[in-house]
């Protein structure tokens, strides 16, 4: 947070001549956008991970055949499983996005949660970056506010000397 641009490229804000109210209330605003962004971000990753599981599980079942009736445990919620068998290894929907499936084989399955996982990590990463912008600018308008109070002091106790150097004569 300069006094020209910030990161982004977008303009600024000057915070040296902010007063400590609108410091405080830019400070609570990067706080609670930094919290949002945490948020987000492990999201982001818990979401990397369950696309890990899948590409994982479909990568242990054998396609050769030897996969057919085997049983599995089909989820049906985050803690709620079905039996289940396998009528035909190399046949397996999945889930394009917005409740839009398609019937892969297992190694394009494994392709499609490839793809899946490396949007959500570059996402992450940009999130992460946001974040630690956001930190950034959050620990500057600490610092000013800082520096804010240390002026407001210093004339406090020049004030109080005055008078009292004025009060002795």
């Amino acid at each position: 947070m300069s006094s020209s641009a910030n990161e982004s490229g977008s303009a600024g804000i000057n915070i040296d001549t902010m007063s400590l109210d609108q410091l405080n209330a830019v400070k609570q605003q990067q706080e609670s956008r930094l919290e949002q962004l945490t948020a987000q971000y492990h999201q982001l990753r818990a979401v990397s991970a369950r696309l890990s599981t899948a590409r994982s599980s479909l990568q242990t079942i054998p396609v050769n055949g030897t996969g057919e009736g085997r049983e599995i445990m089909i989820p049906l919620t985050e803690s709620l499983y079905a039996p289940g068998k396998i009528v035909d290894p190399n046949k397996v929907l999945v889930e394009l996005g917005a409740g839009f499936f398609v019937e892969k084989s297992a190694k394009d399955a494994i392709k499609v949660l490839e793809r899946k996982g490396k949007v959500v990590d570059a996402n992450s990463d940009n999130v992460m970056a946001a974040a630690e912008a956001s930190s950034r600018n959050a620990q500057a308008v600490q610092s000013a506010m800082q520096g804010k109070i240390l002026e407001i002091q210093a004339r406090q106790q020049g004030m109080a000397y005055k008078n009292s150097i004025e009060g002795k004569q």
